[in-house]
């Protein structure tokens, strides 16, 4: 999955994007300020950047401008604020921001702009071969491994979803493999988030987010209530 690096000096917003986008497959890297954040997109080269505007040392505008104007705005970033003004949200486009996400910030809403975000990021050129690989690589034909000669027999399902995924884009197919997991444990355990959130070791308000992110019903066949949305509280 992706790199992803989260620039606020809250510490709950750290740690909630941190939980929920660790949770979605990506490597988080936080920073509180805007001195830890220079330091991380130089060694880390982050793929996404979610940046706070309202910060104590350096604002996000004022160091999204620092990277425009030194070449190493190189990966999509997402500005964040609980307080900007349109015009703070227009200067942010302008200046190479892909988007802006305000706070209180809709769980559906950050990963959709996360993922819309990712999908707008350049590739990564691929590393060069070692001299003795690329030798050794002019003298044998090279040999690429078929999807069929890994995948398993077809024709074998769970819950309507065919076993192999290899196919499938990375997250596309984990997404269809957990749906297909939770909405097993939801049948099996009689909808209890209770027994299902100690089986799998998640905790109930994070579970709840996950079900409601792959679109699992989360109140078939039990009488507890789900929180209508989740938000994260500036």
């Amino acid at each position: 999955m992706a790199s992803i690096l989260v620039v606020d000096d809250e510490m709950g917003i750290r740690e909630l994007l941190n939980e929920i986008l660790t949770d979605e497959g990506h490597t988080v890297y936080a920073a509180e300020s805007a001195v830890q954040a220079r330091t991380v997109r130089e060694q880390m080269r982050p793929d996404l950047v979610l940046l706070d505007i309202w910060m104590p040392d350096t604002d996000g505008i004022t160091l999204l401008k620092e990277w425009s104007n030194s070449g190493q705005l190189t990966m999509p970033v997402v500005m964040m604020s609980g307080h900007a003004t349109i015009d703070t949200a227009v200067e942010a486009t302008r200046i190479g921001a892909l988007n802006f996400l305000e706070k209180p910030i809709a769980l559906q809403k950050l990963l959709k702009t996360v993922n819309k975000a990712l999908e707008s990021a350049p590739k990564q050129a691929q590393p060069l071969e070692p001299a003795a690989t690329m030798a050794s690589s002019r003298s044998a034909p090279e040999s690429k491994p078929t999807v069929a000669a890994v995948a398993p027999p077809a024709g074998e399902y769970i819950s309507g979803i065919a076993k192999t995924y290899f196919d499938l884009p990375l997250r596309e197919a984990r997404d269809l493999f957990e749906k297909a997991y939770f909405e097993h444990q939801m049948q099996i355990m009689g909808g209890s988030m209770t027994r299902i959130s100690e089986y799998t070791g998640l905790e109930r308000t994070h579970l709840y987010r996950k079900l409601k992110a792959l679109g699992v019903d989360a109140t078939k066949n039990k009488t507890e209530v789900v929180p209508e949305s989740a938000t994260l509280k500036s």
